[in-house]
């Protein structure tokens, strides 16, 4: 029996299942009717996890492991040991080192489980119907304690080797998400929800630091309502804030409780790990990982881990940034390339061509047919050299970005109008219009234009309009103006013809 029972041990590598089966087994091969295997936290005098045999529910709450030490303190046994049953002054049918609240015993059988040379926990029999424990009891118990701390050290061993795994994914995900085009904001939040899930926390909290030197909660990912959270300013001068700002990660107890901490969302919060977002002495941010109240803490291993997944994810946001600069670099770039080509090659060919035309027309004044048609030709290429030009300005306008320039917000006008009228007003500047068109007259012309064309598509038959702005002109008080003029081949509302707005100001 000792033989299968040792061999069942070591067959599990999942840490929680191979403690329950420890207990179970060292109940029935001592023929014991309770059994419990108190866990010891390590860094901390308490039990970190308890499995019974047994046992009811209620006994399992009242169980307490030490009762001959102080509160919350653990004993720690060089060797195993029994009782034999009741000692005087102890209660009525309770052992002199049995776990008081649990069930009444005649005697106990207690072991030490060692993980290497760390005492990992402690092993309790009671309650053996045929009477007290006996010395083959004992020695059957220390073997199988023995075996169980190589089970357990191989169990500890696989969930260590699980967990890295799970978090080294998790910041191969998140560098693969940050690097295929998310922006600023879609990154920082895909951090928070994947660290949030690796580190089993509760909320998942982005800080930036702002311009009056403290830091500010500008994402949250959390399993509740996350409405109170972001926008939670932690003020200079606070001593987190002194370590966060240095660089240097932050591990709290409870931070409820911690007086480093001093948000107003601190009280829904215990154990929290806060780590900065640092690359190349780059500080982007902090990461904070708080667990709710009661909740386990952090182990070395969580700490270290997180603290590795917030170095990785700091460099995949620095090179996901630097991606978009090249991106966007490789737009202008290509902009500038096309509106120089445009510039250079058609919008020369177009000039000589008119011209040609212009000479033409004028050899040929005497025919009037074929100086009407060489007009309007010389009309036409004159209208396609200023919309290529008009194409040129718009090339080189921010993509994502608003216009400067009166001529890109006058373009930006009209292209947010070709979206309701279905086709792109015609736009052709004269003159230099970004050099004299200041702030206020651009608005008034800004605001008449938006009416126009709004008019414009209110108005039936309407397929074409033709946008102009000139400056200067010479207005009819003798000062000098800009003048927009919009023109559409729509039915006016009185005598049907094509309506034609003109709107001037000074400049």
């Amino acid at each position: 029996m000792l033989l299968e029972a040792v061999l069942n041990v070591g067959s599990d590598l999942e840490l929680g299942s191979t403690l329950q089966q420890i207990v179970d087994t060292a109940a029935a091969l001592t023929g014991a009717r309770h059994g419990a295997l108190g866990v010891l936290d390590p860094d901390r005098d308490r039990i970190e996890g308890l499995y019974t045999a047994g046992m009811t529910e209620a006994e399992r709450r009242h169980l307490d492991l030490f009762p001959d030490e102080p509160a919350g303190r653990p004993t720690t046994l060089t060797r195993p040991g029994r009782s034999p049953g009741r000692s005087p002054g102890r209660a009525p049918g309770r052992a002199p080192d049995s776990p008081s609240g649990g069930p009444p015993v005649r005697s106990f059988l207690r072991a030490p489980i060692r993980v290497q040379t760390e005492v990992f926990g402690h092993l309790y029999l009671a309650g053996k119907p045929s009477g007290p424990f006996t010395d083959t009891d004992l020695a059957l118990l220390r073997v199988l304690a023995a075996q169980a701390g190589i089970a357990i050290g191989n169990a500890r061993l696989y969930e260590t080797a699980r967990q890295r795994e799970r978090w080294i994914a998790g910041a191969a995900a998140v560098t693969t998400a940050l690097l295929t085009g998310t922006d600023a904001a879609d990154a920082l939040m895909t951090v928070a929800e994947r660290a949030r899930a690796l580190a089993g926390a509760s909320a998942g909290v982005i800080l930036q630091p702002t311009e009056e030197g403290g830091m500010e909660i500008v994402t949250a990912s959390t399993q509740d309502d996350p409405a109170g959270i972001v926008g939670t300013v932690i003020e200079p001068g606070s001593a987190v804030l002194v370590q966060l700002l240095g660089g240097e990660p932050v591990f709290i107890d409870d931070s409820a409780t911690d007086p480093r901490m001093t948000t107003a969302v601190r009280s829904r919060f215990g154990p929290s790990m806060m780590l900065p977002l640092q690359s190349g002495g780059r500080l982007i941010g902090t990461l904070a990982l708080p667990r709710r109240r009661g909740e386990r803490p952090y182990t070395d291993l969580d700490r270290l881990l997180a603290t590795q997944f917030a170095s990785q994810a700091a460099l995949a946001l620095v090179l996901a940034d630097a991606q978009a600069d090249r991106e966007q670099l490789a737009v202008y770039e290509d902009r500038d390339r096309i509106a120089r080509d445009l510039h250079d090659l058609v919008v020369q060919r177009l000039f000589a061509t008119e011209m040609m035309l212009e000479s033409t027309r004028r050899r040929a004044a005497s025919e009037a047919e074929a100086g009407e048609l060489l007009g309007r030709a010389v009309d036409e290429l004159d209208s396609t050299i200023q919309e290529v030009r008009t194409a040129i300005f718009a090339l080189q306008q921010p993509p994502a970005e608003a216009p400067s320039t009166f001529r890109g917000r006058v373009l930006r006008e009209t292209g947010g109008a070709a979206a309701l009228l279905g086709f792109p007003p015609s736009v052709q500047f004269t003159g230099a219009v970004d050099a004299l068109v200041g702030a206020e007259p651009g608005k008034e012309l800004l605001a008449a234009l938006r009416g126009a064309l709004a008019a414009a598509h209110r108005r039936p038959g309407v397929s074409a309009i033709e946008v102009e702005v000139e400056a200067p002109v010479r207005l009819p008080d003798g000062r000098s103006g800009v003048r927009l003029v919009v023109a559409d081949d729509g039915r006016g509302d009185d005598d049907g013809r094509p309506t034609t707005v003109t709107w001037q100001a000074p400049i």
